[in-house]
């Protein structure tokens, strides 16, 4: 298994314990943002400024980190809040650490700084479809 995990480490092949054991990460996938947890397993609680109307919502989590991935689909008309302005304390968030079979082969490089909750993260809209990620970096909201 050790030489084949990581030629599975992205496929829906990799059974979720294995991944969370052997990789550090987390995968939960929820009808709605609502249907997310807002207690509990941290790790999942979606970010305030993510609509509770978003659909398809998938998140990848690091669990030795704070790095996470979120992709959502934005309900027919709806649009994200204005960015949020992120101060002076928040650095710029560089690419994604992680990598998921949902999220595109080249991240987006048009996006947008938003923060809140604890941490910055970037935020590319392609569509109707939402890419947020954060590596970790502290917001200055946080």
């Amino acid at each position: 298994m050790a030489v084949a995990a990581p030629a599975l480490r992205n496929s829906s092949l990799m059974p979720d314990a294995v991944s969370e054991h052997v990789f550090k990460e987390k995968t939960r996938a929820f009808a709605t943002a609502a249907d997310a947890p807002t207690k509990g397993d941290l790790a999942f609680v979606l970010p305030e400024w993510i609509p509770r109307d978003a659909e398809n919502v998938k998140v990848k989590v690091k669990t030795t980190g704070e790095a996470k991935l979120i992709r959502f689909t934005l309900a027919d008309g709806q649009r994200l809040a204005p960015e949020r302005e992120c101060g002076a304390r928040a650095r710029h968030v560089a690419g994604p650490e992680l990598d998921a079979p949902w999220w595109p082969d080249r991240t987006p490089s048009t996006s947008r700084g938003e923060c809140g909750d604890h941490y910055r993260y970037r935020v590319a809209v392609q569509g109707d479809t939402v890419y947020a990620w954060t590596n970790g970096e502290a917001s200055a909201d946080g």
